[in-house]
């Protein structure tokens, strides 16, 4: 075992993630990931190797383990999620690796706050910032960071997510191209994107709103999803506002967005806005908008 093999394995982790971010984690593709994370990698690690071909194969299986983790909570299958993150940062411990570790203790801290937990969902981001914050590159502490600040928000905490948010944004600014290859996806776009909700949740409706714009710049065809729910999250954010026709063109372009994508947690974003809209589904626009929302995503 060597080099070849563990790229093949980076390959697996990359396909597996642009197919998550674009198809959800319930396309077909993530159940092919489950399989090459137990019958490819897991074996891999009973066989023989140099120390150094072993750590980089724990890195790549607790990445692996921590992709197929995600897209079992973004199918809504959060037990399965939890055991493979709890898998992930196993992996990560025995490699030795606080910059994967962190990494994967701030998608837990996500997966805590989305899942209603957002103090423990702090707790997990804070203790995997204040672990890697001398050893890890700015992309991932500033992931750490906005995952607190994500979960802070969604607590109503609107100083401490604030305070968060500037501090994922400066170390983000402070990158240096020497973050590792799995963090690529995370640009000034990814923050912003988060920034809507963030600051939705606290009932900023000007700042989701520029925010928002902000994020425009990231691509539907690669990040299908993300920019699905950024777009039910304006809808919602407009229509808070009192803007029902900014809102209804919002909700209708994130339908047709996620309408192809597989995600049980991407489509609770539409069906929120749906039961925001269903007293007043006497106006025609809103009513013909919830049926066609109902219509598209009822796969």
């Amino acid at each position: 075992m060597g080099q070849g093999e563990l790229d093949e394995l980076w390959e697996a982790v990359e396909d597996a993630r642009i197919w998550d971010s674009k198809f959800g984690g319930g396309n077909w593709k993530a159940s092919s990931v489950t399989v090459c994370l137990r019958d490819r990698a897991a074996p891999m690690l009973q066989g023989s190797c140099s120390e150094k071909v072993r750590q980089d194969l724990l890195r790549v299986t607790a990445e692996l383990s921590r992709v197929v983790g995600w897209s079992a909570f973004d199918n809504g299958q959060h037990d399965a999620a939890q055991r493979y993150l709890i898998q992930a940062l196993a992996m990560a411990r025995a490699a030795g690796d606080v910059q994967v570790g962190a990494y994967v203790l701030s998608t837990m801290s996500l997966s805590a706050f989305l899942r209603g937990h957002p103090s423990e969902a702090v707790d997990m981001a804070e203790g995997a910032y204040e672990r890697a914050k001398r050893v890890a590159s700015p992309k991932v502490l500033s992931f750490a960071k906005l995952a607190q600040a994500r979960a802070h928000a969604r607590a109503g905490e609107g100083s401490d997510a604030t305070a968060a948010l500037l501090t994922a944004e400066r170390h983000l600014a402070g990158a240096t191209g020497d973050d590792p290859a799995w963090m690529n996806y995370y640009t000034p776009e990814r923050i912003a994107t988060d920034a809507t909700e963030i600051h939705r949740d606290l009932g900023a409706t000007a700042a989701a709103l520029d925010w928002g714009r902000q994020a425009a710049a990231m691509s539907p065809g690669r990040y299908t999803r993300a920019v699905g729910i950024r777009l039910a999250v304006e809808a919602a954010t407009h229509l808070r506002a009192g803007d029902r026709e900014q809102g209804l063109d919002a909700g209708r372009r994130s339908v047709d967005l996620l309408a192809e994508v597989r995600s049980a947690r991407a489509h609770g974003y539409v069906h929120d806005l749906t039961a925001t809209l269903a007293p007043h589904r006497s106006d025609p626009e809103v009513d013909a908008f919830i049926a066609y929302a109902e219509r598209q995503l009822a796969a």
